[in-house]
C-alpha cells in the first residue's frame, strides 16, 4: 500500500486492481467457457479500469471535499461565503488529509495558547483587583478610625483633633497617590502615552530633581550628588517631563531606603549610541529572593515599611513602563545592606 496516498493516487491504484481482477477473471472464463477471444480480454479490463478510476475519483473528490468543508467550518471563525460554499475545487494530486490534519493541529495549538491567555489574563485581573483593594483598605480604614474619633467627641479634645486630622489628611494624601498612579500605569499599559520628544541635557534635569528632593534628603542627612567623572553634561532624545518623574521616582526610593548619613549619587555612561543613567544609593539593600520582582506594581520587599513610607507601590513598575515606551531598557543591581543601583538608557543626542 502506498504511505500517505493522495486522492488521485488512491482513484488509480484501486483502478489498477479492478483493472487487474477483471482481465485474469475474464481469462479464466474464457479458458473455462469457450476458446480465448484475447481482444476482449484486453479490452474488458481496460474498460474496468476507465471505469473504476473515475468512480472512485469522483467519489473520494464529492467525500473529501464534503468532509474537508465540515472541518474548515468547525475550525474557522468566519461564515463561509456563498461561493465558498458552492465551491468544488480541490487539488487531488496533493496531500489532502496530511494538509488538513497539519490546519487542525495549528489550530488546536493557538486555541490551547488562546484559552492559557485568557486564563492568564483572568488571573491578572484578580490579582490585580486584589492588589488595589488591599492598598486602598489601609488609607480608607485609617480615615474611617480618625474621621469617627472625631465626631464622637475627640472635635473637641485639643490633645487629638489637630493631630487626627493631620493623620487624615495624610491618608487622603495617599489616596490620591494612589488613584493617581493606577491612572498612570492604566495609560502606559493600554499604550496610551503619547512621548512628547524632545532634545535635553541630562544632568540639567538631574541637578533640577536634586534640588527637588534636597530639603526631603538633608532631613535623613543624605546627600544627594553625582559620580566621579559624571562631569560632562550628555544631551538625549526623550520626553522630558516622564524622564523627569523616573529619576523623581528613583531618587525618592533612594532616599526613603537610605541610611542615614548615606548619599544618592548619579552617574553618566557614554554606551556610543545610548547614554547609561546610573542611580546608586548605600541603603538597605534588596534581597536576592526579591530581585526578580522590584518592578511588579504593588510589589513591596518590606511591606509594613514601605506602606509607613508611603507611595502607591506603583512607581517603579510606572518607571519601568516611561523607559520601555522610549524604546530603552532599565535593570537593577542590589545587596542586601550595601544598597541598590538602577540604570536605564537614554537615546545620546551628539
Amino acid at each position: 500500500m502506498l504511505k500517505n496516498p493522495t486522492p488521485h493516487q488512491i482513484a488509480l491504484f484501486t483502478a489498477l486492481r479492478a483493472g487487474v481482477f477483471i482481465a485474469l477473471l475474464t481469462v479464466l472464463l474464457f479458458y473455462y467457457v469457450k476458446p480465448p477471444v484475447w481482444a476482449a480480454a484486453l479490452v474488458l479490463p481496460l474498460v474496468a479500469m476507465v471505469a473504476t478510476y473515475f468512480i472512485s475519483y469522483n467519489y473520494i473528490k464529492v467525500y473529501i471535499l464534503r468532509k474537508i468543508k465540515v472541518i474548515y467550518k468547525t475550525i474557522h471563525d468566519r461564515k463561509l461565503t456563498i461561493e465558498e460554499k458552492k465551491s468544488s475545487s480541490l487539488d487531488m494530486n496533493s496531500n489532502i488529509i496530511n494538509e488538513v490534519e497539519k490546519d487542525v493541529r495549528e489550530w488546536a495549538d493557538d486555541h490551547e495558547r488562546e484559552i492559557n491567555r485568557y486564563k492568564s489574563w483572568a488571573e491578572y485581573r484578580r490579582k490585580y483587583i486584589g492588589d488595589i483593594s488591599h492598598e486602598l483598605k489601609t488609607p480608607i480604614f485609617n480615615i474611617q478610625g480618625y474621621i469617627y474619633t472625631l465626631l464622637e467627641g475627640g472635635l473637641k479634645d485639643e490633645r487629638v483633633n489637630v493631630s487626627y486630622l493631620k493623620k487624615a489628611a495624610n491618608n487622603i494624601d495617599r489616596l490620591q497617590t494612589i488613584v493617581q498612579d493606577l491612572e498612570s500605569i492604566s495609560r502606559l499599559e493600554s499604550g496610551e502615552l503619547v512621548l512628547d520628544l524632545q532634545v535635553f541635557d541630562i544632568k540639567e534635569l538631574t541637578e533640577e530633581v536634586f534640588e527637588d528632593f534636597e530639603i526631603k534628603a538633608s532631613r535623613k542627612k543624605i546627600g544627594l550628588e553625582f559620580k566621579e567623572g559624571a562631569g560632562m553634561n550628555y544631551k538625549v532624545r526623550a520626553d522630558r517631563e516622564y524622564i523627569r518623574q523616573v529619576l523623581s521616582n528613583l531618587v525618592n526610593n533612594s532616599i526613603k531606603y537610605g541610611i542615614e548619613n548615606g548619599k544618592t549619587k548619579i552617574g553618566f555612561y557614554d554606551m556610543d549610541k545610548n547614554i547609561l543613567v546610573e542611580v546608586a544609593d548605600n541603603g538597605i539593600g534588596i534581597p536576592k529572593k526579591h530581585m526578580p520582582h522590584v518592578f511588579d506594581r504593588f510589589y513591596r520587599v518590606d511591606k509594613s515599611r514601605s506602606r509607613n513610607q508611603g507611595g502607591s507601590g506603583l512607581g517603579l513598575s510606572i518607571v519601568k513602563h516611561i523607559i520601555e515606551a522610549h524604546h530603552q531598557t532599565i535593570n537593577v543591581r542590589s545587596t542586601a545592606n550595601l544598597g541598590s543601583t538602577f540604570g536605564f538608557t537614554l537615546e545620546k543626542v551628539s
